[in-house]
């Protein structure tokens, strides 16, 4: 009896569009998915939206909408490109579903009466500005492993690192860039601890009596976090926040890593009610008959690899078989880039290319490894040119026209000169589904292309177009080997050019759906064919060019070209933000500030104390956390620049009544603009 295979991937945040970052992973899972339905595997796809947690709840707020009308919105775009990219997902879902609130619920519950959760007051980050606790991704700071700034408050994305936010150094809120304060809140936790024993069984590999299967240094990686010791993992978050109230804990909320991935179990539950399927047999059964498989990229190994499989376990649920991790997407060899252009959004690369070119790109070059990808536009352009055009669609319309032009319209029998290359297209269709199942699709496209070499040179020597008067049967003999190859092509390229193998099933005329097995069967002697259908086309620079202009539109970031001095300069600076008009900026007030007197706030390693005369207007008090960069007593006497209209925020070292103006991007690092004290006068307006 063979396995029912279950197969997700990472759920799309419902807080912005989808990118071709993403598109690298949606487009493996699909490879994948397709090619073990081609097998004659029973495998499905189950998929949803993530849509809870606090950046919703914000961005939802900013707009002016609920937050379910955000996320409804952000539902239909992604449905919208993960169609046209052709991602054949079986259900499309979402987490904000009463599905996943009952599972959430459950998987808790269960746990709660096993033990598996504990209850104890925190130390928590509030801003006392925006007056609420910050959940971890709305905190920034130093990563207390590595060091690296600007990080988040639950993972580095240098170094890989998960903490608290209080671990942080120098933390501030992301939202208004003030200093948090601590704060007491009971909070909920799961113990890890106590599945230690269960996690390093499921972490073991196959060969040393485990069942899950891991890339080895994945396995290595989070071994090393067991060794290291499993801390207690906070799933609790305080209100405001948007996602699932925790079941006899009031005003508590799921925090959205403990619900996002039970929205795979969900869409599995609404799929299965809505089609008679058995859900228990997926999420409920054992190994000997469920295969469950999760694709995520490297950097939400720790949850998908630590917290998941002991939920699951815990709540009486199958744990993952295999979890497969890819790398990240560079463009053009760098992290993609709002200003170079390569931050591409899913709709502006389909508003100029058809979905299959990239597919085929990022299936030639994924394997079983989790090194990153680079999407390099001229090597883009060259093997989609190459590979796809001048070799596998010339085959098929060399083939076929010829036919179909000059000989009638029906094929013959194969040659025996041509018959090393049918066995070797045939071993090389019995080779693919193994490769695919084991996520190696660069191995696949490249038996294709081989192929498609093969029977081009077959063609090329045998010359038919000299035969069509004196041998017109050897003529149609050896285009339909063309034709033979054109099919093994299709039939190897389906999973990952599906609208492909459909042109050729359709010109073909071909008795059955390709698959593995049919796809090397050769057509009999006077099957008739059909008209062809152009498979692909050169893709030209001037579409290449488009994506970058548009990708520079869409992210605000200029479209002038560069100046010499831009074009020479040897640093960087953050991208310019949306543009903005004249009313908007005139509600700032600057204003002529004399520094009185400078001085460092105990307590505090960032912080510098000002009180600054504004002349009629009076003195300031004001905090900046600038502290780095300079030293208070070089400060005094100077004219500065003040945002003297600036609300009064309170701190936890006092009021601050205005903001200095400095300039750069972090401190240390920064410059004060400063004013000739001959010139300018304290409270004097700047304009």
């Amino acid at each position: 009896m063979s396995k029912r295979v279950l197969v997700t991937a990472a759920l799309p945040y419902a807080n912005g569009s989808i990118h071709l970052g993403h598109l690298l992973e949606f487009i493996q899972t699909d490879v994948y998915v397709r090619a073990r339905k081609q097998a004659g595997e029973d495998c499905v796809f189950m998929w949803a939206d993530d849509t809870h947690g606090t950046p919703i709840q914000m961005r939802a707020r900013r707009e002016g909408i609920t937050p379910e009308e955000l996320v409804a919105r952000a539902y239909d775009e992604h449905r919208a490109d993960f169609d046209d990219f052709k991602i054949g997902y079986d259900i499309f879902y979402t987490t904000h579903s009463e599905e996943n609130r009952k599972h959430a619920e459950a998987i808790f519950s269960t746990m709660e009466a096993k033990g598996d959760i504990a209850t104890r007051s925190v130390e928590q980050l509030y801003c006392p500005h925006d007056e609420m606790f910050l959940p971890d991704r709305f905190v920034k700071g130093i990563c207390p492993k590595c060091k690296s700034a600007d990080q988040y408050g639950d993972n580095c994305e240098v170094c890989g690192s998960t903490y608290s936010p209080t671990d942080l150094g120098e933390p501030h809120c992301s939202i208004c860039s003030s200093t948090p304060v601590l704060r007491d809140s009971e909070h909920l936790f799961v113990p890890l601890a106590r599945h230690e024993e269960f996690l390093r069984q499921w972490l073991r590999a196959p060969a040393d009596g485990g069942t899950t299967i891991l890339q080895d240094s994945v396995r290595n990686y989070v071994m090393g976090w067991v060794d290291d010791g499993l801390r207690d993992w906070d799933i609790s978050r305080d209100a405001p926040y948007f996602g699932f109230e925790v079941p006899g804990h009031p005003g508590k909320y799921f925090y959205v890593w403990f619900d996002a991935p039970i929205g795979y179990i969900a869409a599995t539950d609404k799929w299965c009610a809505d089609g008679g399927h058995d859900f228990d047999a997926y999420w409920k059964s054992d190994a000997e008959t469920t295969e469950i498989v999760h694709v995520i990229g490297k950097d939400i190994v720790y949850f998908h690899c630590l917290f998941w499989p002991a939920m699951l376990h815990a709540g009486g649920y199958n744990t993952p078989s295999r979890v497969q991790v890819h790398g990240w997407l560079t463009v053009n060899g760098e992290k993609m880039s709002k200003t170079r252009g390569t931050f591409v959004l899913a709709r502006t690369y389909l508003d100029q290319l058809p979905a299959e070119y990239l597919r085929y790109y990022f299936a030639a070059k994924l394997g079983q490894n989790q090194e990153d990808i680079d999407l390099n536009f001229e090597d883009f352009v060259n093997r989609v040119n190459a590979e796809l055009v001048k070799k596998a669609a010339n085959l098929a319309s060399r083939s076929v026209k010829f036919i179909t032009g000059r000989l009638g319209g029906t094929v013959g029998d194969l040659l025996s000169d041509a018959q090393p290359l049918v066995e070797r297209a045939q071993q090389r269709l019995r080779d693919a589904p193994a490769m695919f199942a084991n996520f190696e699709s660069a191995r696949v496209m490249r038996m294709a292309i081989e192929v498609a070499e093969d029977f081009n040179l077959y063609l090329t020597e045998g010359a038919p177009w000299k035969l069509s008067s004196s041998d017109p049967e050897r003529a149609r003999a050896i285009c339909s080997a063309g034709i033979y190859a054109t099919q093994v092509v299709a039939a190897l390229l389906k999973p990952v050019l599906p609208d492909w193998a459909a042109k050729v099933e359709r010109f073909l005329k071909l008795p059955a759906p390709l698959d593995f097995s049919t796809g090397a069967v050769p057509l009999p002697g006077g099957h008739a064919l059909g008209e062809y259908e152009t498979l692909a086309e050169p893709i030209k620079p001037e579409a290449i060019e488009a994506i970058i202009e548009a990708s520079k539109e869409t992210m605000g970031a200029t479209t002038e070209p560069e100046t010499a001095a831009a074009a020479n300069a040897d640093y960087t600076v953050p991208d310019l933000e949306s543009e903005i008009a004249f009313d908007q900026f005139t509600p700032i007030d600057l204003r002529v500030g004399k520094v009185l007197a400078c001085t460092k706030v105990e307590g505090s390693k960032k912080l510098l104390q000002f009180t600054v005369d504004l002349g009629p207007l009076g003195p300031r008090n004001i905090f900046s956390g600038i502290a780095r960069s300079f030293e208070p007593e070089g400060l005094v006497g100077q004219h500065v620049m003040v945002v003297a209209n600036l609300a009064p925020r309170k701190m936890k070292f006092g009021l601050s009544e205005g903001m200095i103006l400095v300039a750069g991007d972090d401190d240390p690092g920064l410059t004060m603009p400063t004013l000739d004290p001959k010139t300018s006068k304290p409270g004097e307006r700047i304009t």
